[in-house]
């Protein structure tokens, strides 16, 4: 997979999340990744469509937001470690 970002979003995202781009791209390896549509921050009548995708990075469940871009390069535009997220990562790994 080829990714990018912005990297002074990335700046802001280490300091609000501690969570550098390069590693957010590990979440997109998981077998078990549960991708859903980000309804809210994809515009109507826009061509980016936005996507969360929640995977494990070591022992931690990662939230990746992004945006597909053509050539099949994914964007990401944020990233975080988030504890709900884990509890509905394992809820749906254990359900497939």
């Amino acid at each position: 997979m080829k990714f990018t970002w912005d990297s002074r979003k990335e700046a802001t995202n280490i300091a609000k999340h501690g969570v550098p781009f390069s590693e957010a791209q590990w979440a997109f390896d998981d077998p078990f990744a549960v991708v859903a549509f980000d309804e809210e921050h994809s515009p109507r009548g826009k061509h980016e469509l936005r996507w969360w995708l929640l995977a494990k990075v070591d022992a931690r469940v990662m939230l990746v937001r992004y945006t597909h871009r053509t050539g099949g390069v994914i964007r990401i535009i944020g990233a975080g470690y988030w504890e709900k997220g884990a509890t509905i990562y394992e809820e749906k790994k254990r359900t497939h």
